[in-house]
C-alpha cells in the first residue's frame, strides 16, 4: 500500500503566492493590498504563476539577473505543459502553476490570454526583436497586456466585456513600455534589445551598439518616446477604471502612478537614466497609493467616459 502524499492547501498556495509577489515585485505587492480580499489572493496567485514563467523562461529569480537559459526548446515546452496541466485542473505540484490552477478555477479566466503570454516567453527566447512599432506594441501585448485582461478578470471583469479588456490591455501596454525604457542597459547586458530596428535606423544607431557612450543622447530620445507612448496607455486605462469597484481602481490608480513614475524618472535622468536602475521609493509609493484613492473616489469626474483613442494599437480578439 502506497503512502499518502499530503498537497499543499489553498491557503499554503495562497502563502507562497504572496511571498512571490513581495520578492518579485515592490510595486505590485504594494498595490494588490488594497484590492478587497478576495481579489487580492486572485492577484497573488496569478502574480505568482506570471513570476514563475518568466523566471523559468529568461533564466531568473524573481525577475533579477536575466541570463541565457541553456536549453530554451526544453523551457518552452515545460511551461506549455505546466499550463496546460493547470487549466485542465489538474494539481502540478509546483506551487506557481498550482496557483494558477486555483485562480483559472474561482473565476471565468479565458485560457488564450494564458497561450498568448507563453507566446512572448517564446519570442524572448528566440532572440526575437521588433523590427518596427507596430511589432513593439505585439510584444507588449504578449508580455503584459495579456496579463492585464487576466488580472481584469480577477477582479470580477466579465470575459465578455471587450472594451474594459482593452482598457486592462493599455495599462499592461504602458507598464512594459515603461519596463523597456527602464532596462534598455539590463536588456543589453541580457543580449536583447526592444527597440524598433525601424527607430534605430532613424536615429542611426547600428544595432547592437545603441548603449555605446556616443549614441548616448539619441537613446535618450527613444526613451522619451517610449515614456510618451506609456502615458498615451495609461490615460486610456484610467478611464476604464469607471467600470471597476472602488478598492479595484484604487489599486490599478496606484500601480498606474506608481509606474508612470519610474517612467518619468527615466525621462528625467536624460543620458543618465541608465546609470542606476530607475524606481519609486517606499514613500513615493506610499504618495501614490494616498493620491490614487482621491482619484478612485473621483474617477468618473477625473475621467470621462469617452471611446478608446482609435490611434492606439489594439490588442488581437478572440
Amino acid at each position: 500500500m502506497s503512502a499518502s502524499i499530503d498537497l499543499p492547501s489553498r491557503a499554503a498556495i495562497v502563502a507562497t503566492a504572496r511571498e512571490s509577489i513581495a520578492r518579485g515585485s515592490k510595486s505590485f505587492a504594494a498595490a494588490s493590498l488594497l484590492f478587497d480580499h478576495k481579489t487580492r489572493e486572485h492577484a497573488w496567485l496569478l502574480y505568482a504563476w506570471c513570476r514563475r514563467c518568466d523566471d523559468l523562461a529568461d533564466g531568473q529569480e524573481f525577475g533579477h539577473d536575466l541570463s541565457a537559459v541553456p536549453d530554451p526548446a526544453a523551457r518552452l515546452a515545460l511551461i506549455r505543459r505546466l499550463t496546460d496541466a493547470a487549466l485542465a485542473g489538474e494539481t502540478v505540484g509546483d506551487p506557481a502553476f498550482d496557483a494558477l490552477r486555483i485562480v483559472a478555477a474561482e473565476t471565468r479566466l479565458p485560457h488564450r490570454f494564458a497561450h498568448d503570454l507563453i507566446e512572448g516567453f517564446r519570442l524572448d527566447l528566440e532572440e526575437w526583436g521588433p523590427r518596427s512599432e507596430n511589432d513593439l506594441y505585439r510584444y507588449c501585448y504578449h508580455v503584459a497586456g495579456a496579463v492585464g485582461c487576466m488580472m481584469a478578470i480577477a477582479m470580477g471583469v466579465s470575459p465578455d466585456d471587450e472594451d474594459t479588456l482593452d482598457r486592462a490591455c493599455d495599462l499592461g501596454m504602458a507598464f512594459q513600455l515603461a519596463n523597456i525604457a527602464r532596462d534598455v542597459e539590463e536588456d543589453d547586458r541580457g543580449g536583447r534589445c526592444y527597440l524598433p530596428e525601424e527607430w534605430l535606423v532613424e536615429m542611426d544607431m547600428p544595432p547592437g551598439q545603441h548603449m555605446k557612450p556616443p549614441f548616448r543622447p539619441r537613446l535618450t530620445v527613444l526613451a522619451r518616446r517610449l515614456v510618451d507612448r506609456a502615458a498615451a496607455f495609461e490615460a486610456s486605462a484610467r478611464v476604464g477604471t469607471r467600470r471597476l469597484g472602488l478598492r479595484s481602481a484604487w489599486a490599478v490608480l496606484a500601480a498606474a502612478g506608481i509606474y508612470g513614475a519610474i517612467g518619468r524618472e527615466v525621462v528625467a535622468r536624460g543620458d543618465h537614466a541608465w546609470d542606476h536602475r530607475a524606481g519609486t521609493s517606499a514613500a513615493a509609493k506610499i504618495g501614490w497609493i494616498a493620491r490614487a484613492r482621491g482619484q478612485a473616489v473621483q474617477r468618473n469626474r477625473l475621467y470621462p467616459a469617452a471611446p478608446r483613442d482609435p490611434d492606439l494599437w489594439t490588442r488581437p480578439r478572440g
